[in-house]
């Protein structure tokens, strides 16, 4: 299947522009040679669990997934390519206002409570996961971290996520689950509305600094149960 699709790719695409490029993986966008079309594709080493069953999912605020091959480790998505904006590049620039920064974190409470739902833990909630398409509607990207939560697990077979935003159960002390990405969310947040991690520099509006606050308590059972209480409470701020 891998090496079908591989040669797939060399028929029929043509690179555009590589977004991503490490050790164990590589994030690249590629055209279609006559549709013209184009799309992600993602190379990488890992599972390709979660990215099979997003395969099965149709939702507003995540990519289709066309395709997943997977051989031992090495595993290939493709992907559809999001004509947008992510956070990141925005705040090179400027940062948040309130009410934009909620409704952003609201959305993806919505998209978090289905993929919690199915037992997917997205584990990499960061300003470069997440894009706003040229439509408005948010898309959170990029699941190549994500696990399925196993109640039978005590801690993380893998221990992965990125500094600043990772929950501290993802490094090894705890397995993750839902309120990890709830721990992430609320560092998302701050980071909108300040440009700056909450360790440095808390947002100031009392009401909006007690969620941030209670989203990144160090231990997960003071941080909200779900992304629905969570999401409840930002709609009694707006």
């Amino acid at each position: 299947m891998l090496d079908w699709l591989r040669e797939e790719l060399t028929r029929y695409y043509t690179s555009v522009k590589v977004l991503k490029q490490g050790e164990q993986s590589t994030v690249q966008v590629m055209r279609h040679n006559t549709l013209h079309t184009d799309m992600i594709v993602r190379d990488f080493t890992g599972s390709g669990e979660v990215y099979e069953a997003l395969q099965k999912i149709s939702h507003p605020n995540i990519p289709v997934v066309y395709e997943v091959a997977q051989e031992g480790s090495h595993v290939v998505v493709l992907e559809e390519f999001i004509d947008g904006t992510t956070i990141a590049e925005t705040l090179k620039t400027q940062t948040y206002a309130e009410t934009e920064a909620v409704n952003i974190v609201m959305e993806l409470c919505g998209v978090l409570a289905v993929l919690h739902s199915l037992g997917i833990i997205h584990r990499d909630i960061k300003p470069e996961n997440v894009m706003i398409g040229r439509e408005g509607r948010v898309k959170l990207i990029d699941y190549g971290a994500a696990r399925f939560y196993k109640s039978y697990q005590v801690n993380d077979t893998v221990i992965i996520g990125t500094t600043g935003f990772a929950a501290p159960e993802q490094f090894g002390i705890a397995q993750t689950d839902n309120r990890t990405d709830i721990f992430s969310l609320g560092i998302l947040l701050n980071v909108m509305l300040t440009g700056e991690h909450p360790s440095r520099r808390l947002y100031p509006g009392k009401r909006l600094a007690r969620v941030i606050q209670r989203c990144t308590q160090i231990a997960p059972d003071k941080r909200y149960l779900n992304v629905q209480r969570l999401e409840k409470e930002l709609g009694r701020w707006r």
